[in-house]
């Protein structure tokens, strides 16, 4: 594979552009583009740097344990640091808006609403009805608030992360969406695109009070983000639902991070095929290493949102 495919394959990966890519490897955006167009080749060391991202972001690269220990450490001393996450962000109303269009718009694009993080904002905080954008896309966005609201609260209340919640989250989600909200898919469903087996759906009632009993046992586990990425992966592969399964596994994990104290992770929408690579590479290969290390980093953006930083 030449060094062109290469970078194109990173550039699509990381969502970025050509100068973020530039700037990423220390370079001016001449020289990467004399790489990208084959006018120039990078030098050993530079060519070693393009061939370790590809690896990383095609989801072939072998994630260190050492440095997965140090991000983990960082999270657990920033989680140390902020007595009770939750509390911090309902007691700041900036803080709990900028999480909730952080995660409203990120998660919704992940699943293809073309609306703006602008017009985000303008639906969730400002009430506007944009006339060229579809009302089932306003409405998602919507609903995500209110479901990110009822998450918080729930979180608050010390309540558990049960059946009876997962349920909840995905009625709000699907609320004047869907007629099934509420209730687990009663049919075959195969995600285009992806080599991963979806549950069967008559397994779904039995399959998902497992998900909630590993949740229920989260805190004991001594390496959170591991056992985290491993429920996230096993939920993402259940597929309880019709549609709506991203969103509400993703709010379902975020409900799990802020239990455990930590800032929600922010999932970028720029990043979603390094997320499903990394999703999938989990649920296939059982190596969840590269899964763990992008949540790290997504918590990580949380918590700069918390400190007002982000």
């Amino acid at each position: 594979m030449t060094t062109q495919q290469k970078l194109e394959i990173i550039k699509k990966m990381l969502g970025v552009t050509q100068t973020k890519l530039a700037e990423r490897f220390g370079v001016s955006f001449v020289a990467f583009n004399n790489w990208w167009t084959g006018k120039s080749t990078p030098r050993p060391k530079m060519a070693t740097a393009i061939d370790d991202l590809f690896l990383e972001v095609t989801g072939q690269k072998n994630i260190s344990i050492d440095q997965l220990i140090v991000k983990k450490q960082a999270l657990h001393t920033l989680s140390v640091e902020h007595k009770r996450v939750i509390v911090e962000i309902l007691n700041h109303p900036d803080i709990r808006d900028q999480f909730i269009l952080k995660l409203t718009y990120h998660s919704n694009s992940i699943e293809g609403s073309t609306l703006t993080e602008p017009d985000t904002a303008a639906i969730l905080f400002d009430n506007v009805a944009l006339p060229d954008k579809t009302l089932t896309e306003q409405l998602e966005a919507k609903n995500h608030q209110t479901a990110l609201n009822f998450l918080f609260v729930h979180v608050l209340q010390k309540k558990n992360l049960d059946e009876a919640f997962v349920l909840k989250l995905h009625s709000i989600l699907m609320n004047g969406v869907r007629s099934d909200a509420g209730m687990y898919r009663r049919h075959a469903v195969r995600i285009v695109g992806a080599n991963v087996p979806m549950a069967n759906y008559l397994r779904i009632p039995d399959l998902m009070p497992i998900v909630v009993e590993e949740i229920a046992t989260l805190k004991k586990k001594s390496d959170l983000i591991q056992a985290l990425a491993i429920v996230h992966a096993k939920f993402e592969q259940i597929h309880p639902f019709s549609d709506g399964n991203g969103r509400v596994g993703r709010l379902l994990m975020n409900a799990m991070l802020l239990q455990a104290n930590y800032a929600p992770a922010i999932i970028h929408q720029e990043q979603k095929r390094l997320y499903y690579t990394y999703l999938q590479k989990t649920q296939t290969q059982g190596d969840h290493s590269q899964l763990e290390d992008y949540l790290c980093d997504a918590i990580q953006d949380g918590f700069l949102i918390l400190e007002r930083k982000a």
